[in-house]
């Protein structure tokens, strides 16, 4: 067994927690909103036909904000398309998915759907294919209460008082050759900072996110964000990351390890971002909106769609639909727990996406629905995590990767929120349990709540439909209080709670 330690003290304080920290995404792709989070016709249909299996599950998750409506999608959508009745709604061409949009969810359906599921609007807009004066269009619908062509209209819609939107997206992966309308860094740069720029002359309070690179790996990376806010430094207030993991040729150990290349990228980009604030000699400071993340096995789509691409614009296909395992869960909690380390500067993230693609919660058409098991650790962390963010600096072993070189085993990080204090703690051993030993002297007499551990023998195991709690979050029986000592199993996701 390896031995490993931490020390809890409410003096090594980062930042308080951002609720936003848990966010997630709801896109136009595949099946995330067309039988995910809207079917009419389910047994659970509420009237407006969103399925309440869904909206139940998202507030279990404890979602706290939710981007839309993309993504690669956005860069070629037309707003207007998802507004009015229904019925005279057109259908229109979906090149980033090659798909047919039926545009019957919109801007206004999506605004009930998140004030049912109790969560806040963050709007992307198109400056793929359209530009400042679309921005300005939407945002007027949306926000403005009455007595102008939008607002009227949005009014004659049904929706008597303004949607209030107050995060918005300036565009999506504008540095990638994939995005339609892809832009360099000086060109999206300046628009970004013009349509910032309008919009807030409608609404000066606009918190505003500029798109970053689409992740680390991109041959632009750093050039493109400090080129970015050279142009749109003072009009915007977050600069965005995007990442996704997947375990590549069986390298688990590597895996495991994947928030070591999340912690990286955060600390690359704040720096550029830093740098341009110097150069500029600016007084306020841009963070980190993190929205996309998530473990997806892109090369595995990739290589089907070399092998058959895509025929035909169906309606909603199954698309990204991973079905997640055991050490999938462990990765997710590793990068929650880093979100959570950088919540000085990583005011806001989103998890990609939250049903069906990519996502935590399944569902089968005119079915059931499930949680997956990277839900738990998500959900786990939205619910206990309050208060302020505690670095902990533990002592583990390391292990060396393939990928990041040397890593410590223990990856771990608290919170404290008045008499409660909680860590979060994956174990990146793939063989070994993990004894750790928490030095809470700092807190005074501490009293253990609960310790849970999300693991299993088989690290390959998943939810289904039919054993929807095949991986879920149980009591961890190895458990001393004094000193207090909680073993970590190899591969695992554990949530130790404690009172003072």
């Amino acid at each position: 067994m390896y031995q490993a330690s931490l020390t809890i003290d409410p003096a090594f304080r980062v930042a308080p927690v951002r609720r936003r920290t848990f966010g997630t995404f709801v896109e136009h792709l595949g099946r995330c909103v067309y039988t995910g989070i809207h079917e009419p016709g389910h047994p659970t249909a509420d009237e407006d036909g969103f399925r309440r299996d869904v909206l139940d599950l998202t507030r279990e998750l404890g979602v706290s904000t939710v981007r839309y409506p993309g993504g690669n999608f956005v860069s070629g959508y037309r707003w207007e398309d998802g507004i009015g009745p229904a019925a005279s709604r057109p259908s229109r061409l979906d090149l980033a998915w090659h798909c047919t949009e039926p545009n019957q969810v919109g801007v206004d359906e999506f605004v009930r759907w998140a004030r049912k599921a109790g969560v806040e609007p963050m709007m992307a807009v198109n400056l793929g294919t359209r530009g400042v004066q679309e921005a300005l269009d939407i945002l007027e619908y949306c926000n403005i209460e009455s007595g102008t062509h939008w607002s009227d209209l949005r009014v004659a819609n049904g929706a008597k008082e303004p949607h209030g939107i107050g995060m918005w997206c300036l565009g999506n992966e504008m540095d990638g050759p994939w995005q339609i309308g892809h832009k360099t860094a000086r060109e999206y740069g300046r628009l970004a900072a013009e349509t910032a720029r309008a919009m807030r002359m409608i609404d000066p309070g606009l918190e505003l996110v500029a798109c970053g690179s689409s992740g680390s790996s991109m041959p632009t990376f750093g050039a493109w964000e400090a080129e970015v806010l050279e142009e749109a430094y003072e009009q915007v207030d977050y600069i965005s990351c995007h990442a996704y993991y997947e375990e590549k040729d069986g390298d688990l150990a590597s895996f495991l390890a994947c928030s070591t290349d999340m912690e990286n990228f955060i600390a690359s980009v704040v720096s550029t971002a830093d740098h341009v604030r110097a150069r500029l000699r600016a007084t306020k400071r841009v963070n980190v909106s993190f929205d996309e993340w998530n473990v997806w096995y892109l090369s595995r789509f990739q290589a089907e769609q070399a092998k058959e691409p895509p025929r035909g614009w169906p309606v909603a296909p199954p698309l990204l639909e991973e079905r997640y395992h055991l050490a999938d869960a462990v990765a997710v909690g590793g990068l929650l727990i880093t979100l959570l380390r950088n919540s000085d500067r990583v005011t806001a993230a989103s998890q990609a996406q939250l049903v069906n693609v990519i996502a935590p919660i399944m569902t089968e058409p005119g079915g059931r629905a499930w949680r997956q098991t990277i839900f738990h650790p998500f959900a786990q962390a939205s619910r206990y995590a309050s208060g302020d963010v505690l670095r902990v600096e533990p002592v583990s072993p390391m292990r060396e990767t393939a990928e990041f070189g040397e890593v410590p085993l223990l990856h771990a990080v608290a919170t404290r929120d008045d008499d409660v204090t909680t860590v979060f703690a994956v174990n990146r051993s793939t063989d070994r349990p993990l004894e750790l030993t928490l030095d809470a002297r700092a807190l005074g007499e501490v009293r253990l709540v609960e310790a849970t551990t999300l693991s299993d023998p088989d690290v390959y195991a998943v939810n289904t439909a039919d054993d929807p709690d095949r991986i879920a979050p149980r009591a961890n029986p190895d458990v001393e209080t004094d000193p207090l000592r909680v073993v970590l199993p190899p591969v695992s996701w554990n949530v130790i709670r404690l009172t003072h």
